[in-house]
């Protein structure tokens, strides 16, 4: 009997732990360690705060569906992770053993790395489903005194399609509230172009990002450095692209979302050999970590590499597809472990990408995610948010129902030619 912990109940935790159940044995453990028992659709969370939403329609309690697939769940969270002796220490100062470990924890948001950022600061954020009710909270105090808004993304973030989301969507429920003329909004990202998006963008983004924000009225600084935020002012310092200061702004603000820059959660941060000074865990091909061969890393708690090399830190997305494909290949390379066999499986981390807007929105489409690609495209239309939607609900009822995929998601994904795995072409002779 194999014991196979997965730590994060996100979106890769949830899809990893049902995807391995189909794999193993009857005899073999599935255990999830998480911090509660809920699953949230994170995406919808820009929805969630303009009110478009409500938390507990985007909210799934993971306890009878697990106890229903057979996977158990420790809803104590991680302490620290102890992989010299294969276990990891939970908050309530319990251990849980492992055969085979799959890291799902997503990241710290490090608000702390500048003055006054975050929801214990002066700023909000739609990361998680909480920070997003609070918003919405700030929503309506908007609604009520409208005044200057900034949003955007701090230096180090490697997560831009929701700030970009969540600009457009709060521009439309602006408009919807009638509020929209008394609200000067400016788009503040450390990017070195609007569109860039951690990925040196992806068709024509950068195109398409800087006429919707033309189209909305919204100004944007990039290459812009937060440096502290007070009180209905936000310190911003623009750059040039060798480094330089370019210029300094004092943007007063009466609503502000910044994205934070992530790094590796507590429970592993610091140690060697499993992740990098970030606290994000090293990888290679098969989601192996080179040290650990026995401790996979799924999603956005694993280490990428820059795209390039750019003025301020700008990291690499890790897209809701391009982790899925992770989650597949994990599975095949853990099932391979279990019967003696070595990892073969190699994950594509191609990208498909919803941004919606509220009544439009860009969609792209990138294989492999990180460039150079095979296919690199992207396209707006009134289409995307009813996509966006349709998603929401899809993915919901996929949780709810146990099943890490469908028959309609394989034939949707095998019509548009979209595959988790790289082929595997042998060297030998015919």
């Amino acid at each position: 009997m194999s014991r196979i912990v997965i730590l994060g109940a996100g979106l890769g935790g949830v899809i990893m732990a049902y995807e391995i159940k189909d794999k193993i044995g009857p005899k073999d453990e599935v255990v999830v360690v998480n911090k509660g028992t809920s699953y949230s659709f994170v995406p919808s969370n820009p929805w969630v705060a303009v009110g478009w939403r409500e938390a507990k329609e985007i909210t799934v309690d993971l306890t009878k569906i697990f106890a229903q697939r057979g996977i158990t769940l420790r809803p104590e969270g991680a302490r620290r992770l102890m992989p010299d002796q294969n276990a990891i220490e939970l908050n309530d100062g319990s251990t849980v053993d492992y055969d085979y470990l799959v890291l799902a924890t997503g990241p710290d948001l490090a608000f702390d790395e500048i003055e006054g950022l975050g929801p214990s600061g002066f700023t909000y954020s739609v990361c998680q489903t909480d920070h997003a009710v609070t918003a919405k909270a700030g929503f309506d105090a908007l609604v009520k005194a409208p005044g200057p808004v900034i949003i955007g993304a701090a230096q180090g973030a490697s997560c831009f399609g929701p700030a970009y989301e969540f600009a457009f969507i709060l521009e439309n429920a602006l408009r919807k509230a009638k509020v929209r003329d008394r609200v000067p909004m400016t788009f503040v990202t450390p990017e070195p172009y609007v569109g860039h998006l951690g990925l040196d963008g992806v068709g024509d983004t950068k195109g398409l990002l800087e006429s919707a924000l033309r189209e909305r009225h919204i100004k944007w600084i990039t290459n812009a450095r937060i440096t502290k935020v007070e009180a209905g002012q936000m310190a911003v310092e623009e750059v040039n692209d060798d480094g330089s200061l370019k210029a300094s702004h004092a943007l007063p603000f009466s609503y502000s979302m910044i994205l934070p820059a992530f790094r590796g959660v507590p429970a592993v941060a610091g140690i060697e050999g499993l992740t990098n000074p970030r606290g994000f865990i090293l990888i290679d091909k098969h989601q192996q970590n080179p040290k650990y061969p026995n401790v996979f890393g799924i999603g956005v708690c694993v280490a990428i590499p820059p795209t390039g090399k750019t003025p301020l830190p700008v990291g690499v997305p890790k897209t809701g597809f391009m982790i899925e494909s992770m989650v597949t290949a994990t599975a095949e390379n853990i099932a391979a472990l279990m019967k003696g066999e070595e990892p073969h499986a190699v994950a594509t981390w191609n990208a498909i990408c919803l941004a919606d807007f509220g009544d439009d929105g860009i969609a792209f489409v990138a294989q492999p995610q990180i460039p150079p690609r095979n296919v690199n495209w992207s396209s707006q239309g009134a289409w995307v948010h009813t996509a966006k939607v349709a998603f929401e609900r899809y993915f919901l009822h996929k949780i709810k129902q146990g099943v890490s995929e469908t028959f309609y998601e394989n034939a949707a994904l095998s019509l548009l030619g979209i595959k988790k795995l790289k082929e595997v072409h042998s060297d030998a002779a015919p």
